[in-house]
């Protein structure tokens, strides 16, 4: 395929069909360690049948919206080729959209179809048909009773059986006309203030994501898919596995571990979240094991670690802010020498022992897998790292399509995000003065407001210039986040221009680095630091009950134990300490206890992010409590 003659992702879908007509594409779960699905000339004609009904059933119009309800499934692939195929454009969602979602997307993106999963999407959405009087027709995925609405309605798989006869020249001739600035998908972000924004993304944003794609991916890869498929994270990437001819296997977290050794994916995009649960995972089942199994797993931890670093100090892939000269990198390459000498042996006789075990969970041919939509922790980052699971951090957002910069093989820089994305500009801002720091003379080691200019910047917000306008000026989008380019040429997020807190001092802290160390105590789940014009720094913490059993099995037992809070705040001052390399003015002053965990949709974003406006409002109290 001549992904460099793309104009559109319809014709990227055609492409794929004919290059990689007998080969699978996305296969779900029959059983265990059964699966199967299409080819992707199925696919491709189920799609094109869907869309001829579409378009002769329900009026669809080219550069129409058309919502889906929906979560990761193959009819929710065939429904969008339909939709693409027609020239019109998607609005995704995920079945745990609440009433509220439901209404303020359908409405503002003007959607007269909708495709709905299940009856319990269904049961939200005919609750809201009063709310919603521009829908038309509802498609239907699952088969389930329902009452009658003033709806037409419809089963995706009787549409799709109709589509068969239709003739298909509407369709060719719809496709031809779709133009790179053309929309593609209409995604609403839930963000972190104020009411969702829909993020246009175009044919061309999409299509630059698959031209630029570094990674090399083709028709042997097999790709694991766990995270939801309407973020742009997971959808670019089932995309590029379209563009590749890969197979893309389905499945939850319930059944992640089974799938992985069953189905041994060589490939995977995930979140922070799943490698802390891997980890935590691990280190629970070791604490389990016998003394001796526990002392090998600690020194091939250990061991390796070392190891490894120095190996990555002589291919220049250690995290360097300031520049070497000759000298220091000399003495770099040769004090690293001597580690790899001094520890190799043991290393691999370690690994071969007990590490291998661990690679063996993934399925054994897992090349690398990257973790986006949010920070890494550093711990995580480097045991995976360490122990030979290549987990490569990204960067990017849902207004990007949504990569940025990525890290690769040959420049896994542990503890930044890697290199720019090809095509890709950016320049970091001093948001005191507004100078730019980079590109320039001396920029090493000074944080600045990131700015990106690239081929995946959205076209802007639907139907809100005013939200456009604060972020997108003159191609440049605003980020929001602080970053540095580090010496190795790669990126390093270090916080939120908005989420900086000033003391009252006029020390200006960035909230994430302290709570990412917070987050590597076993005591310590979910935490926020807050401060805003006080004093001191504190801390909302979520104890991890595992860890504090002996104090009581609920959460809410353990916010109400003196004890408890004595230990958390001793492990703050333990973390947050000089010898971390924390200021005097980052330490933890004060904590706070919850006594509930903190939820998706309330105190989290859908990409379990904080949601620090909605946290300070919540537990306003407990806030004032500290600092009283």
């Amino acid at each position: 395929m001549e992904k460099n003659k793309l104009r559109n992702v319809a014709e990227l879908y055609r492409e794929a069909a004919m290059s990689y007509a007998a080969e699978k594409s996305f296969l779900t779960r029959n059983g265990p360690g059964q699966f199967d699905g299409p080819t992707y000339k199925e696919l491709y004609d189920a799609g094109l049948d869907l869309s001829a009904a579409l378009i002769e059933v329900c009026r669809l119009q080219p550069k129409e919206h058309v919502a889906i309800l929906a979560d990761n499934r193959i009819e929710w692939m065939i429904a969008d080729y339909a939709v693409i195929l027609a020239g019109a454009a998607d609005v995704p969602r995920g079945t745990d959209a609440t009433e509220h979602d439901i209404e303020y997307i359908v409405n503002h993106a003007g959607c007269r179809i909708v495709v709905v999963e299940n009856q319990s999407i269904w049961e939200k959405f005919a609750s809201l048909l009063d709310k919603l009087p521009g829908v038309e027709h509802v498609v239907f995925i699952n088969q389930f009773s329902y009452q009658k609405t003033r709806l037409e309605c419809h089963n995706i798989h009787d549409l799709i059986a109709a589509g068969k006869a239709i003739e298909k020249i509407e369709i060719e001739r719809r496709v031809a006309e779709i133009k790179p600035d053309d929309l593609f998908t209409l995604i609403y972000t839930s963000g972190t203030t104020g009411a969702p924004k829909g993020v246009m993304l175009t044919h061309g944003n999409i299509i630059s994501q698959i031209r630029n794609l570094p990674l090399g991916f083709n028709r042997h890869d097999v790709m694991l898919s766990i995270l939801p498929i309407w973020h742009i994270f997971e959808r670019a990437f089932e995309i590029i596995s379209i563009a590749s001819g890969a197979k893309t296997v389905y499945t939850n977290v319930k059944h992640l571990k089974a799938d992985m050794q069953s189905v041994k994916p060589t490939f995977m995009a995930s979140a922070p979240r799943l490698w802390e649960s891997i980890y935590n995972g691990i280190l629970t089942k070791v604490a389990e094991g016998s003394p001796i199994k526990r002392a090998l797993f600690h020194a091939a931890i250990s061991v390796n670690h070392v190891y490894r670093q120095a190996l990555r100090e002589m291919r220049g892939q250690n995290l360097q802010i300031l520049p070497q000269n000759i000298f220091m990198r000399m003495a770099a390459i040769l004090s690293s020498t001597l580690v790899i000498i001094a520890t190799v042996v043991p290393a691999l006789l370690l690994d071969a022992v007990v590490l291998s075990k661990i690679r063996a969970a993934t399925g054994g041919r897992l090349r690398a897998t990257i973790s986006g939509g949010g920070a890494l922790p550093l711990h995580i980052d480097e045991f995976f790292n360490d122990i030979g699971i290549a987990v490569l951090e990204g960067y990017g957002m849902t207004e990007t399509s949504p990569i940025i910069s990525v890290r690769l093989p040959e420049n896994a820089v542990i503890g930044s995000v890697g290199p720019l994305y090809s095509e890709t500009e950016i320049r970091l801002v001093d948001i005191a003065t507004g100078a730019t720091i980079y590109p320039g003379r001396d920029y090493f080691g000074r944080k600045g407001e990131l700015h990106v200019k690239g081929p995946q910047v959205m076209a802007g917000y639907y139907k809100n210039p005013e939200a456009t306008a604060k972020v997108l000026k003159n191609g440049w989008m605003n980020t929001g986040d602080l970053a540095i380019m580090t010496a190795n040429g790669c990126l390093k997020i270090v916080g939120r221009s908005k989420e900086t807190i000033v003391l009252m001092n006029g020390e200006n802290v960035e909230p994430v680095p302290i709570e990412s160390k917070l987050l590597e105590s076993p005591l310590i789940e979910q935490c926020m630091v807050v401060g805003q014009d006080q004093k001191f720094l504190a801390a909302l913490i979520v104890p991890r009950t595992e860890a504090l059993k002996q104090f009581g099995t609920d959460l809410q037992t353990l916010a109400q134990n003196a004890e408890v809070k004595k230990l958390l705040k001793a492990e703050t001052h333990r973390l947050i300490s000089g010898e971390n390399g924390f200021k005097a003015f980052e330490r933890i002053g004060g904590i706070a206890v919850m006594g509930q965990l903190w939820e998706k949709d309330r105190e989290l974003t859908a990409k379990l992010s904080l949601r620090r406006h909605v946290i300070t409002e919540l537990y306003e109290k407990e806030i004032q409590g500290i600092f009283e």
